[in-house]
């Protein structure tokens, strides 16, 4: 199989009607915080417990088209003794990775970021492969405020995540491009618009600098939503407001955008998504690439105790579900119910 065969067999498999990716990359920090909010340790035992359920979920791959793994996890066998990846596969799933190691200040911008991870990472791309991933995600962060982010930072963190996308391709890895605009501070939605525009702006710039194949790439951006110490816009006015943005500055190109959900709840970021796809017809397919919106239920019916297979499936199955549901702007909310 060339390159471009397996770029276009991936994507083909991801951005399907219905189906959306699943985000379970956490970091040991971000997973610890998951697992202690459920009185949980979060040993690596625990974490690949938790995560076997989850991926094991009966009908699960009627939903979730890919699953977005922990480099810890990928190397991982299930509590069955199959390796993750195969796991996923057995669902029809397509297994992914994370690849970016995490951010920092950025030099000589204060309240900025950028994301590391470039270094070696075509040896890393190599080993993953080999383990069975075809797709990999990079994450942008983008601090908001009246003056933030910096020039400095769009540029610098477009210019890494081009950087690592066309690596990807060049080894037929499909590569999900977040440019992630964050969601603490008191912005309005009118504030969040201006930057998501600006920020993806400038990620189009450097992929189309870098040669990037647009057709073999996913988008995981934010939603345009108020600052989290905001009051908060209702659906409507975040699908407006995204789109908006949207309909101007990412191309027809783009096969998907698979949306974060960047400190919403389940319930919020259901709702949302249900009401970007029910404003007509799109050129791209607008679905979700959630982590604790997808998880958090199935985590706190898990509580760390085996025995709760049942009731940890049960509520993982429901979230997808019901995502799946938004994906074609059928959800209600007496759905939950």
């Amino acid at each position: 199989m060339t390159t471009q065969s397996e770029l276009l067999s991936t994507i083909q498999e991801l951005v399907q009607p219905g189906r959306g990716i699943l985000a379970a990359d956490e970091s040991d920090p971000t997973i610890a915080k998951r697992f202690n909010a459920v009185d949980v340790e979060p040993t690596e035992d625990k974490r690949r417990e938790y995560r076997s359920l989850i991926f094991s979920t009966p009908g699960i791959g009627e939903f979730i088209s890919g699953v977005i793994l922990f480099e810890e996890t990928l190397g991982q066998k299930s509590l069955d003794n199959v390796p993750m990846a195969k796991l996923l596969e057995s669902q029809g799933i397509v297994p992914g990775i994370k690849v970016d190691k995490g951010k920092k200040p950025l030099t000589n911008a204060p309240g900025d970021e950028i994301t590391y991870g470039l270094d070696g990472l075509d040896d890393r791309l190599e080993v993953y492969k080999n383990q069975g991933a075809r797709f990999a995600k990079w994450r942008g962060v983008y601090n908001i405020s009246n003056t933030l982010p910096s020039r400095a930072a769009m540029e610098a963190n477009a210019e890494m995540l081009a950087r690592y996308a066309a690596l990807c391709q060049s080894m037929g890895i499909v590569p999900i491009v977040e440019p992630e605009v964050l969601i603490d501070g008191d912005h309005t939605i009118e504030r969040s618009a201006e930057v998501n525009e600006a920020v993806i702006t400038e990620v189009f710039n450097a992929l189309r600098r870098h040669s990037v194949q647009l057709e073999t790439m996913i988008l995981k951006p934010s939603m345009v939503t108020p600052g989290k110490e905001c009051a908060k816009a209702s659906p409507e006015e975040v699908a407006e407001a995204t789109l908006r943005v949207f309909r101007k500055i990412v191309p027809a190109a783009v096969p998907g955008i698979s949306f974060l959900s960047g400190g919403q709840t389940p319930e919020e970021a259901t709702l949302n998504l249900n009401a970007l796809n029910s404003l007509g017809q799109l050129p791209w397919h607008l679905s979700f690439s959630y982590g604790r919106a997808l998880q958090e239920p199935a985590q706190k019916a898990w509580a760390g105790n085996l025995s709760n297979r049942s009731d940890t499936q049960s509520a993982m199955l429901k979230r997808a579900r019901l995502n799946s549901a938004a994906t074609k702007g059928q959800y209600t909310s007496d759905m939950e119910t």
